[in-house]
Parts: structure tokens; sequence; C-alpha cells
């Protein structure tokens, strides 16, 4: 046990400095560096909690980006994601109560009583829940709860694209799984915790795809045609050593109010499932979807059908990205990315808000801008979940630096991120003997 002033000197000797090679190697951090932030996390929880001595631990946990599979996990779908460099990180220790308390820097502290591990209704779409939810899932496992004080700082900025709710999730599960199980919990259980938090306490619909992402690590191809037991691949991508760079662009739209929008897609493909006597599209032969397209289209009208039409495409699409990757076929990974965002622009629709004014249309409006100033070089697409937030693109090397100004002269400074792919996922950071 220590206080937060021996743990900061711990963090100037370097006792970290393995895990966060490890971590942030990738994107050519310096240790200095890492270790000057975790010192500030150090700093945030001292002031937040005290300076006693506890066993504390550090956690990381990284946002992701989607590279194929536009929407198509909640429907047991097949995707292609990776992790990336940009994180949410947190210091926790045990504190000898029955409660949680979770204060992420900029936001207001977060108080559970694991006395009450059901669905808070004025918790609804708020960071408790996730937290109750987590440790709710744990409970449900048999692992005993106890309280633990975390303070959490971010990298991952929420509306950026990259998940920050399925970051702080796997956060969250791995705090709990250091804490409560003792680590016995593998990346995808969390993963799945994760998604149970969200689905049934935070009330998101989403799938699996954010967690796993973000939970596992890397780059790895996932069928969820069995969602609880998920078959993961994991592949290589060195986009450094093919010439290009990730940069996840920020429209700078507004994420509010927008939930409807996001339930709308699982809840018309599920629908198209219905009505052909399966529970999901993947349940769905695609023989059996044209065959039902007169009395589909009557019963649930056109865009249901053409989310449809998606599902199909971009499911088999990511298991080709999947093997262009496996081939080294470059090129072939780079044109079905952009067959991509063009069934995700013109059939899934998910650029354009019907709840936003009609002159509002900031997604496709990057997307304009991004393939004039790429001109052939690069793809991009809309990434994750649409209709506001974020876009993707791959851009040449040599080409970085005027393709961020350009998209920043229309969007503002900082809206270009560019990226690396992380190859760990969500953890408990080892220290160094």
């Amino acid at each position: 046990m220590r206080n937060a002033q021996q743990l900061k000197a711990d963090l100037s000797a370097g006792r970290w400095d393995a895990a966060f090679a490890s971590l942030y190697g990738c994107a050519g951090r310096s240790a200095a560096d890492c270790r000057a932030r975790y010192a500030r996390l150090v700093e945030g929880y001292a002031a937040a909690f005290g300076d006693e001595k506890r066993d504390y631990a550090f956690y990381s946990a990284p946002g992701r980006t989607e590279l194929g599979g536009n929407h198509t996990d909640h429907q047991h779908g097949r995707v292609l994601a990776a992790s990336v460099d940009l994180d949410v990180i947190a210091l926790a220790a045990p504190n000898g109560t029955d409660t949680v308390r979770v204060l992420s820097e900029g936001f207001e502290m977060d108080v559970v009583d694991l006395a009450r591990l059901e669905p808070v209704p004025e918790e609804t779409g708020h960071s408790a829940s996730l937290i109750r939810g987590v440790c709710a899932a744990f409970a449900k496992k048999g692992w005993p709860l106890r309280g633990f004080d975390a303070y959490t700082t971010s990298a991952v900025l929420k509306g950026s694209g990259l998940s920050s709710s399925a970051a702080f999730e796997v956060l969250i599960g791995n705090i709990a799984n250091h804490l409560f199980a003792g680590g016995a919990e593998s990346p995808v259980t969390i993963a799945q915790i994760g998604q149970y938090a969200e689905n049934v306490f935070f009330d998101k619909p989403s799938g699996l795809l954010d967690q796993m992402a973000s939970s596992v690590g890397g780059v790895v191809a996932m069928d969820f045609a069995d969602p609880a037991a998920p078959l993961v691949r994991p592949l290589t991508l060195d986009l450094a050593g093919q010439g290009y760079a990730l940069c996840i662009v920020d429209t700078g739209a507004d994420h509010a109010d927008l939930t409807d929008e996001y339930a709308a897609i699982p809840a018309e493909m599920k629908a198209v499932a219905t009505a052909c006597g399966s529970q999901v599209l993947r349940d769905v032969p695609k023989e059996t979807f044209f065959q039902n397209l007169p009395a589909l289209r009557r019963s649930l009208g056109d865009r249901a059908l053409l989310r449809a039409f998606h599902f199909y495409a971009d499911d088999e699409r990511a298991a080709l990205q999947a093997n262009a990757l496996e081939n080294g076929e470059f090129d072939r990974f780079l044109q079905l990315v952009n067959e991509s965002g063009v069934s995700s622009f013109t059939l899934l629709q998910n650029v354009f808000c019907r709840s936003k004014p009609a002159e509002e249309q900031p997604v496709a409006l990057a997307l304009a801008l991004a393939g004039t100033l790429l001109e052939g070089r690069g793809v991009c697409r809309v990434h994750g979940g649409g209709f506001a937030g974020t876009i993707q693109a791959y851009v040449p090397l040599d080409f970085v630096g005027q393709f961020k100004a350009g998209m920043e002269a229309l969007l503002g400074e900082g809206m270009c991120h560019v990226v690396s792919i992380r190859p760990v996922g969500g953890v408990h950071l080892a220290e160094d003997g």
C-alpha cells in the first residue's frame, strides 16, 4: 500500500514504463509524456478521494474504430474493427464500503450503492447506469462485490465516433474484473458485460462491436452469428507500412437527441427479419428476403428494405475486407471500404438526420469535402453509428498535412484526428517488478 505521493514517485521511477510502451508505443508517445499524464490522474484522484495509503491500480480502455460492417453487429453479422491509441484511463482502489464512487474529469461524481443492482429509471442515459449495470453483471456471475473509488480521464472525446461509452464500460469492467474476480473474466466476457449494461441499464439498443473492439484490442474480425460465443479473429494492419494514415474527422454535429435515429436502424432491420420468420437478418437467407420483397414493401415501406439490402452487402463485405487484409491485398481492402461507405450513404441512410432541419447535413458535407481533397488517392466513409459525429478517411502519408488543413478550414481546428491502431485492448496495467 502507498499514498498518492509514493505512487507518483514510483511512476517517475519508471515502474510502469513497459506497460506504457505496449499501450502507446504505436503512437510514438514517450515514457515521460505517459508518466506525466498518469501523474495528473493520481493528482485528480487525491483531490477527489484523499491521499491515504491504498491498494492503487491503473487501468486503460481504448476507443475503437469500425473498419467494416456498418450496423451489422446488432443483426448478428460480421464486422471488422480496431482499437486506437486514444483511451480512457483510471486510477482505482477499494474503499472498504458497499459503494462505488467514480469521478470522471469534467463531470459530476457518480455514486452507486451495491445493494441496489437493478436499473434505476432516473439514471437512464447517464454514466451511473453503466457502472451499476457492470457491477450487476459481475454479481450475477457470483463474484463478491466491494466498493471502490475511481478517478478517470479520457482522450476519447465524446461524440468523436470512437465510442467513448464503450471504452468507459470496458474500463469499469476491467476494474471490476481485477477487484471482484481476480482477473478471471476474459476480454470477450467483459465486452458482453458492457453491452448488457448499455442495453439494460443505460437503455440504448446497441450491438457488440464497440465493446468487443475496445476490450479485445488490435485489429479483429468478429462474427456474431452466436452473440454468446462470438468468433474473434486477430488480424494485422500496418497502415504506415502501406503508406497511409487513418484520420477520424469530427463534423462538429450534436449527438444529442439522436437515440431514436440510431434505434430505428436495428428496429427496421428486425422488422424485416420478423416478417421473414426470424429475429435477426443474419438468420434470414438472402433468397428469402428477395422472394418476399413485394409483401415486405407493402407492410414495412421502402427504407426498412433499403437498410436490409445494406446489411446483406456489408455483412459479406466485412468478411471480404478481413480476407483482403489477411492476404496482403490492401488496395482491395480500400476498394471495399469505399463500397461500404457508398452503401451506408445510399442504403443504410445514416448520413442524414430526419429529426434535424433539412439544411443541416454535416456528415454529407464532410464526406463531399474529404472525397474532393483526396481526389482518388484515398477513401472515406461515414464512421460508426452515423447521423452526426464523424467520418473516417484513409489518407496517403505525404498528404496528411494538406488533408487535415483542408478539413479543418471548414470544420474548425482540431477536428481532424490522426489515430494509430493500438495492439492492446482494455487492461489493468502491470507494474514492473
